[in-house]
């Protein structure tokens, strides 16, 4: 039996940690690690002591046809990026990667080229992690140097830098 990379390792924890999420749309997971080692974990969910969307049974995003990637202001849901990154301190997560893997909630097919968003992007940024890796496949995924997205500003904020 062949032995599996690391980075697949870490993702299929990923993969685990998003059976935990409760928004009815997507599930993330998210794990950090530095030096070989799990910082923190992450899921998509509502705020502690808020109600759910999968316990409230509807998803304001849904309802109201919002396309991905736009209005997360709406959102009930703290990303799993996010939540990994509330688990851990910033010295814990300077040089640290961050393994994301995301599903669609309507057929459990994984997310492919996920990225984070706009304001994920820029608390990852901040929190000193290096590289962020996606899940695309059982096997693929790709890898984001996180220095990319302060040298060109367009992949961080969008056209025009906004």
């Amino acid at each position: 039996m062949e032995r599996i990379d690391k980075k697949n390792y870490y993702l299929d924890i990923a993969e685990a940690v998003l059976e935990r999420s409760t928004c009815l749309r997507r599930r993330y997971g998210a794990v950090i690690v530095n030096n070989d080692e799990i910082i923190s974990t992450g899921y998509n969910g509502s705020p502690r002591g808020c109600t759910n969307c999968n316990e409230k049974g509807s998803c304001i995003r849904e309802e109201l046809n919002i396309p991905r990637g736009t209005k997360y202001e709406l959102c009930a849901s703290v990303h799993a990026e996010q939540n990994a990154l509330l688990s851990a301190s910033r010295r814990e997560t300077l040089g640290a990667d961050l393994y994301l893997v995301g599903k669609s909630v309507k057929d459990n097919n994984l997310i492919e080229n996920s990225e984070p968003c706009s304001l994920c992007k820029k608390l990852i940024i901040n929190s000193g992690i290096v590289n962020v890796y996606i899940r695309n496949s059982r096997n693929d995924y790709n890898v984001i140097q996180v220095q990319t997205w302060i040298d060109n500003e367009e992949l961080l904020f969008g056209i025009n830098g906004y």
